[in-house]
């Protein structure tokens, strides 16, 4: 395999998990700010139950996304096979 590809190919994996990075902490971000200010957001959710489990079932899903985007990141940069696989 020529070495440009793996260069390239290292460097798309590192965009893609970047960007899952990003993601993960926009969810982290929408989670706390439903559960600090849970009133911008009544008039979509009617229970509050409803929106108290969606604040923290985002908190999770974002912290969860945030992890595997950074050791994915670190994985793509240092070529390391098991932390792209985790």
């Amino acid at each position: 395999v020529p070495m440009g590809v793996l260069s390239c190919m290292k460097y798309l994996m590192f965009i893609f998990n970047v960007l899952v990075f990003a993601g993960g902490t926009c969810l982290v971000g929408v989670g706390v700010w439903v559960s600090v200010d849970p009133a911008g957001f009544q008039d979509i959710v009617a229970a509050r139950a409803v929106l108290s489990a969606g604040a923290w079932l985002l908190l999770a899903v974002g912290i969860a996304l945030s992890l595997l985007g950074f050791l994915g990141c670190c994985g793509a940069l240092r070529r390391s096979r098991p932390l792209l696989l985790l």
